[in-house]
């Protein structure tokens, strides 16, 4: 996502400065922090990784201070604002990723208080439903992600294979466990992709749900080319296996595994405050079926692009609706909603707001200099 905001303010003739690790791929101007991206940060949290987001900070900070740049914008760390250890001049942009109380908001509101009506401290929230749940503790705006469409649809409409599939992280809130029950009640073949994260919780929430998965298939080592539909995915739809877990699947394999499939299932079981997955899987011409929670009615629309449903057995029930969704609508939706332009226009907008509020000079506006530390690792 930070590659794709920093891509689209390029566009829109923005100059940015991106301090990051040394191996990014960026297209901004690179500041560089630290020799290598932080890994897996949010999964391992290491000493080691700790202190270089230390380190990644104050030199952020150093080059920040120096008196060129109107805007920084943040995707987290909210904690080392309020702590004091990254306090810069210039006004700050936080985008919001999580729910208010993984942001500490009840832990410490009065703190937090402090900080989000920090006049030099402006909020993004990914949705209408994120925003809601700061309950008015700032003045909040709302800005979806995007993707770039062209990257994810399709010149040709691809086989589509009849198959139910589910990608996201292994955890109970994700709710694989749910999409195994819609695919037994509906006969429905399921592809379940994902990582397991070494924390307890999902350690213990993957160990139950292996009883009912047929296959494990290790498709990691074939990579995507023009055969990928034929060597990879029709054999596993031949099998007479019907719920199949593939693993973690990297950015290539995961627009085939989207494209061909009937329909995407977000059987969420918390209030997700946005869900890549769902714009990914339109782009891709895939309708999505998903449970009424978080921020899903804002991006899916029911019945155009996909189902909203309020229950398990809604789901059940929809499956078989499936194939009246067109693939093209779901196409022109993510398009005209969750592009990349779309995402770094409304971030631009916000930015020349906020440099005129803190009355910048001529002089550093025609400079156009927007700053962004990188977060948690490189994409």
């Amino acid at each position: 996502m930070l590659y794709n905001i920093d891509k689209g303010l390029r566009s829109l003739g923005h100059k940015s400065i991106v301090a990051c690790p040394a191996d990014s791929c960026i297209t901004g101007e690179q500041y560089v922090t630290v020799r290598q991206s932080f890994g897996n940060y949010v999964c391992k949290g290491t000493l080691e990784q700790k202190m270089a987001v230390k380190v990644h900070l104050l030199k952020a900070l150093e080059r920040a201070k120096r008196g060129d740049i109107d805007v920084i914008q943040m995707h987290g760390w909210l904690d080392y604002v309020y702590s004091g250890v990254f306090n810069p001049d210039p006004p700050i942009v936080m985008t919001l990723h999580v729910p208010a109380e993984d942001c500490c908001v009840k832990k410490n509101q009065y703190q937090q208080l402090n900080i989000m009506q920090n006049p030099s401290m402006h909020f993004v929230a990914i949705s209408e439903y994120q925003k809601r749940q700061y309950n008015g503790l700032a003045n909040i705006k709302t800005i979806y992600h995007g993707i770039e469409i062209e990257d994810w649809s399709f010149k040709e409409r691809p086989a589509k294979g009849d198959y139910l599939f589910t990608i996201g992280r292994i955890t109970r809130v994700k709710g694989q466990d749910k999409a195994i029950e819609v695919a037994k009640k509906t006969g429905a073949k399921l592809i379940i992709a994902g990582c397991v994260q070494n924390k307890p919780a999902d350690l213990e929430f993957f160990k139950g749900m292996k009883h009912s998965i047929d296959l494990f298939a290790d498709i990691s080592k074939h990579p995507v080319d023009k055969d990928y539909y034929e060597k990879v995915i029709k054999p596993l739809l031949a099998c007479d296996k019907q719920i199949i877990y593939i693993g973690e699947l990297d950015r290539e394999q995961k627009k085939q595994w989207y494209r061909h499939a009937r329909a995407t299932l977000f059987p969420v079981q918390w209030g997700e405050p946005f869900g890549l997955v769902l714009i990914e899987s339109m782009a891709c011409g895939t309708p999505i079926l998903a449970l009424k929670k978080g921020a899903v009615p804002e991006i899916v629309v029911n019945g155009k692009t996909g189902f909203v449903v309020n229950s398990l057995d809604g789901m059940v029930r929809a499956v078989g609706h499936m194939n009246s969704i067109d693939s093209r609508e779901c196409q022109r939706h993510v398009q005209n909603r969750f592009s990349v332009t779309c995402m770094a226009g409304k971030y631009s907008e916000l930015y020349q707001e906020i440099a005129e509020g803190h009355k910048i000079s001529d002089n550093r506006l025609s400079t156009g200099y927007l700053y962004r530390p990188f977060d948690h690792g490189t994409l």
